[in-house]
């Protein structure tokens, strides 16, 4: 199924829709107004901005209580596409999965699916949710204000300002997670500076042994202590094994997305 991209609320620099591929009734984009729009404190903060009202909008409508992040960097998904959202465009689109009780199927359940088996959720069902949750961004618009946290240039200068924010390491083979240094266990927590300073490790990542782009998944844990991480996966179209399809079935992934 393939929907015509319905937009529920424009910001400064975002726009929340709903895909044109929707896989759950939990399944909302975050894009990018304008491509040429430098990813800088402005839009860090406005997309967390975004993040913020959409998800009090779906805890208000459908009783979200969990929440995964999916893009992709300089990667657009091919084939069947396992593990990932299809390509809405090449604008930057951060696709936000959330999670509530007695949801009838799953994003992971769907992603597991290649692109062409995966049944979506119908456009009828979704009318009157996504008219609900127009009127719930509307709503929730004053109470999503974000803290802009340390000044942007510690976040962006020096690598010795951009360690201080977050650290990044190796899981595994061409699979990099990045994480804040400061105890944050979810995404509403998250300073516009760490958000930057995440945006530039993940830029300074290498492209060598034919990777052309990144296939990142963020995750909050319901664990006590734990931290929010982004994995980013190493992508190439030459690549034998789709390094998504060995993520989602990790119990951390599963848990998110399954």
């Amino acid at each position: 199924m393939g929907l015509e991209r319905r937009l529920l609320y424009r910001s400064g620099f975002w726009e929340i829709a709903r895909p044109r591929h929707p896989l759950t009734a939990g399944h909302i984009l975050i894009r990018l107004s304008d491509p040429s729009i430098e990813f800088a404190q402005p839009s860090a903060s406005d997309w967390l901005f975004c993040h913020n009202l959409v998800r009090a909008a779906l805890h208000d409508v459908l009783g979200a209580t969990r929440y995964a992040v999916m893009f992709a960097h300089q990667w657009h998904p091919l084939g069947s596409a396992i593990g990932e959202p299809v390509a809405e465009s090449s604008t930057p689109t951060f696709h936000l999965f959330g999670r509530w009780s007695g949801e009838t199927t799953t994003p992971g359940a769907q992603l597991s699916l290649p692109a062409h088996r995966r049944l979506g959720e119908p456009e009828h069902h979704l009318e009157a949710t996504d008219a609900a949750l127009r009127e719930a961004l509307r709503r929730r618009r004053p109470e999503a204000a974000v803290s802009s946290g340390p000044e942007a240039g510690d976040a962006v200068g020096p690598s010795t300002a951009l360690g201080s924010l977050v650290r990044a390491f190796e899981a595994g083979p061409r699979h990099t997670v990045i994480e804040p240094v400061r105890a944050v266990a979810s995404v509403r927590e998250i300073f516009a500076a760490e958000l930057l300073a995440m945006g530039a490790a993940l830029a300074g990542l290498p492209l060598s042994g034919g990777l052309s782009g990144f296939s990142c998944l963020a995750l909050e844990s319901e664990t006590a202590g734990a931290r929010l991480r982004v994995h980013a996966l190493g992508r190439s179209a030459a690549e034998t094994v789709n390094p998504l399809e060995v993520l989602l079935r990790s119990p951390e992934v599963s848990l998110a997305l399954l």
